[in-house]
């Protein structure tokens, strides 16, 4: 799996490391009891194979990339595991959000009685600040919105009250429902992977960011042809800053879109490598149903549609799928460094475009109205 990372220098800790990071990195292992104490004493600021293993151990269970390289992703992830509900004080910061897994934990805590926090994903965000109001509105608390030691208390007497499947589940296949199966009037948010001085994978000639940028404008005229509005995360490619994924989400949040499609091309030392594969806001039973939905018609179209080989689709918590209000997939279409997927890029790009379309149609379709993979065709269905 390739990682988006801007050639700029950022900080990465890494087997064969030390120094006072790598002793910081070392101590939230041990509190996580990942890294066993004694290991803490021997080398104390030394990367070391344990440390490695460790870090990979925590990765996986985090659904982060498994590479054993603390970068700000997995860092920011270690950070925010050490937090339990009950430890601090947890309020709505405007611009500037508390995020943790005492939040996550929280948020599930509230779905589970019936509110709506939005998406567990331990950022909170304002929709979480406004479900622990009604929370603390229902039990006659003062309703600010900030969890002390007052709500902690109600909360641990209080238990689950909403039956019949998880809730986030419900409420976003009822919102599917409610937005109805026309495409048109629908907001929709691409995001051309990489850009500017961060030009991704380099193969046979080609960029990952002239690639998915390609594929982006093209759909994004498919789309906007069907009747929905879209906005792109990033200018065309060229010279210039990088677009962090925490940035391509504040942009996508702010637009109100029913879904963010984020669009790349992987690569690997093994050319024999390829495939596509399609990944979605997942990590234990914390998850974005509708996401992982889109994946799967987005994952299955590609391939009954332009012959890449299947990789399946993944839960992951990405800063890009984590960090926006509404579900964002992200879509590795092919590998650039495959002959054989290099080449469908540039000769089947109108394929991979209508597959994506008519994922987006039918994530919308009431399944009396759908049909099978590599069947439904666009102009026939619009309402």
């Amino acid at each position: 799996m390739t990682q988006q990372r801007p050639p700029s220098p950022r900080p990465l800790w890494r087997l064969g490391d030390s120094g006072p990071a790598v002793a910081e990195i070392r101590r939230k292992l041990v509190r996580l009891n990942l890294l066993p104490e004694q290991e803490q004493a021997e080398g104390a600021d030394a990367f070391t194979a344990a440390v490695d293993a460790a870090v990979r151990h925590f990765q996986q269970q985090r659904a982060l990339i498994v590479d054993g390289i603390v970068g700000p992703e997995t860092y920011r992830h270690l950070d925010e595991a050490r937090h339990r509900l009950g430890d601090r004080i947890l309020t709505h910061w405007v611009g500037r959000p508390m995020v943790g897994d005492d939040i996550a934990e929280l948020q599930q805590r509230l779905l589970d009685m019936g509110f709506t926090p939005g998406l567990v994903d331990g950022i909170y965000g304002a929709r979480t600040g406004h479900a622990v109001r009604e929370f603390q509105r229902n039990i006659g608390l003062v309703t600010d919105g900030t969890c002390g030691p007052s709500t902690y208390r109600a909360l641990a007497n209080l238990t689950r009250t909403v039956t019949g499947g998880q809730p986030q589940a419900m409420r976003e296949t009822e919102h599917l429902l409610r937005a109805g199966p026309a495409l048109a009037g629908k907001v929709l948010v691409l995001d051309p992977g990489h850009g500017g001085d961060d030009t991704g994978v380099e193969a046979h000639g080609m960029t990952e960011a002239d690639q998915v940028w390609q594929l982006t404008t093209r759909l994004e005229g498919r789309l906007t042809a069907l009747g929905v509005r879209t906005y792109l995360t990033r200018p065309e490619n060229g010279q210039g800053s990088v677009v962090s994924e925490e940035e391509r989400a504040s942009f996508a949040n702010a637009t109100d879109a029913d879904l963010v499609i984020s669009l790349h091309v992987d690569g690997h030392a093994n050319p024999g490598a390829n495939g596509v594969a399609a990944y979605y806001y997942g990590h234990d039973t914390r998850y974005s149903p509708t996401g992982q939905q889109f994946a799967g018609l987005a994952q299955r179209e590609l391939v009954a549609r332009c012959g890449f080989g299947d990789d399946r689709i993944h839960g992951k918590t990405w800063s890009l799928l984590r960090g926006t209000r509404m579900p964002a997939v992200r879509l590795e279409i092919g590998y650039l460094t495959h002959y054989g997927d290099a080449g469908r890029l540039l000769t089947r790009r109108e394929e991979i475009v209508e597959s994506i379309a008519v994922a987006v149609q039918r994530l919308f379709l009431p399944p009396e109205d759908d049909e099978p993979t590599g069947m439904l065709r666009l102009p026939s269905i619009l309402l």
